[in-house]
């Protein structure tokens, strides 16, 4: 069994778009400062990473799945410049009743344990809301509020 991190996608690893806005395009992710290397230490420390992200602006039309993996296709292609990876990217399209794959269902989660062996009691839930953490508890990982992954990065590893 393996131990993961899951990460929220939107305020933990790019910087939130405007209100009612979805970043659709490639130029308008910006990576936060520190993901790069907080994502590379939990590879080299053998954790999965997976992002758990939910993208309702695909259910309101605002943006397409077709661009959704566009954009994960830059972010992993930025990652690689720094020698870091995500190994699983995880997206509900759905809007809120529809599914229940969006956080703080665990749907998602679900999904991830179907694709990997998830040790749960050695693996975490960081991201920067209360759904977040909600969604953690609910699947059984240990969850952490934050706005920094890299701090988030720092506490796991320190144990």
């Amino acid at each position: 069994m393996r131990k993961a991190i899951f990460l929220d996608r939107d305020g933990l690893i790019n910087r939130q778009a405007a209100p009612h806005h979805y970043i659709s395009d490639p130029k308008d992710f910006e990576i936060l400062p520190g993901v790069p290397e907080a994502i590379k230490r939990l590879n080299d420390a053998g954790f999965l990473v997976i992002v758990v992200t939910n993208q309702r602006g695909v259910a309101r039309g605002m943006l397409t799945m077709e661009q959704v993996e566009t954009v994960h296709r830059y972010l992993q292609s930025e990652l690689g410049k720094h020698g870091a990876h995500i190994d699983a990217i995880y997206v509900c399209p759905h809007a809120d009743g529809e599914c229940t794959c969006r956080k703080p269902d665990i749907g998602l989660f679900l999904k991830a344990e179907k694709d990997f062996d998830i040790d749960k009691r050695r693996s975490w839930m960081v991201g920067d809301s209360d759904t977040d953490v909600e969604a953690g508890e609910r699947y059984g990982v240990r969850p952490i509020l934050t706005k920094s992954l890299l701090q988030a990065v720092n506490m796991i590893l320190a144990g």
